[in-house]
């Protein structure tokens, strides 16, 4: 699934005159992946991308067509102009992008594909293309529940039909323990990059929707049992960013030891190493367990202020998940 996909679905379900535009099958070097999505109106794009530059606006161009016509696309597009040609593309590849003005109507596969990213279930965005005269063609879309999770978007021929088959994939889920100035800022970068993000305080003039908007879940409560208290799930990113020593030991013991693909901790070199031998000799963590641990937090870019530091732990997630 792109990840830019759940904030094209909440586009979606809007209900205004749309159009979203699908790489459906990619050869070759292309932009972008099969499953890369965007979304126009009559004002141009909205949300997401299929690649930028003469990809995106041939795309963007069939999209106006389809509002005014009403007439779903799919066009294919080569990417193999010659390298003096200033204006083509020379990428090397070809894609073929199912451009559909009926989102409207299927509003509900959208609405429930929504619901089942919220809810952290997995599915699978189908749509069903029956070609017409040229590039014309009929879209109908429903949304399927379940999955094994292994699947890929991939377009399979039906007969003379073909079929889209997108996966619905639960966001990967950030756990931000605590809910001051550097955590509310992660909290907003996590969902500017497409993480479900769960905030943790037991401070509750911190830990509530005026003061971290972004949060899709904030819990109130005593830092270690909350952090305790989460699913385990391999994709469980957790950044530990309270307000002194004895929180984040409290968070750091409650995060150790499970399935999870980041566990950071903010802190000078000094405490860390102090954490780390306390943790050591109590027996709550091994050498090998600790090594695992992102700490100091962050890429280090030389962050001063709460923003830089935000971004420094930012950019480590998206390290750490696009490896």
């Amino acid at each position: 699934m792109i990840y830019s996909f759940p904030k094209l679905l909440e586009t979606l379900v809007a209900g205004r005159p749309l159009v979203l535009a699908t790489v459906v099958e990619a050869e070759g070097s292309t932009p972008q992946v099969i499953g890369a999505s965007a979304v126009f109106s009559k004002a141009g794009l909205e949300a997401g991308t299929v690649g930028g530059g003469l990809l995106e606006a041939r795309v963007e161009a069939a999209a106006g067509k389809a509002l005014a016509d009403g007439q779903a696309r799919l066009i294919a597009v080569r990417l193999d102009a010659d390298p003096t040609d200033v204006e083509g593309a020379i990428c090397g590849g070809a894609v073929r992008v199912l451009v559909d003005p009926g989102v409207a109507g299927a509003g509900r596969a959208f609405a429930a594909a929504l619901d089942s990213l919220k809810k952290r279930r997995r599915g699978v965005l189908s749509a069903r293309i029956v070609p017409g005269p040229g590039e014309a063609v009929k879209v109908e879309r429903r949304f399927i529940e379940g999955g094994t999770g292994d699947e890929r978007p991939r377009l399979t021929e039906c007969g003379e039909e073909l079929r889209f088959l997108e996966p619905v994939e639960p966001l990967p889920r950030l756990i931000v323990a605590g809910a001051g100035h550097i955590g509310r800022a992660v909290a907003r970068l996590g969902s500017l990059l497409d993480f479900s993000v769960t905030v943790i305080d037991d401070r509750a003039e911190f830990a509530n929707g005026a003061n971290v908007p972004e949060a899709d879940e904030i819990v109130v409560g005593a830092i270690g049992d909350a952090v305790r208290a989460i699913e385990d799930s391999a994709d469980n990113y957790f950044v530990i960013v309270t307000r002194g020593h004895q929180k984040d030991a409290e968070a750091l013991r409650a995060a150790l030891g499970r399935p999870a693909a980041y566990v950071g901790m903010i802190g000078s070199r000094s405490k860390v190493n102090i954490m780390r031998s306390e943790f050591v000799e109590n027996g709550w963590a091994t050498d090998q367990e600790w090594e695992r641990i992102h700490a100091p937090i962050g890429l280090d870019i030389g962050s001063r202020t709460v923003e830089e530091i935000a971004v420094s732990i930012a950019a480590e997630l998206v390290r750490v998940r696009s490896a």
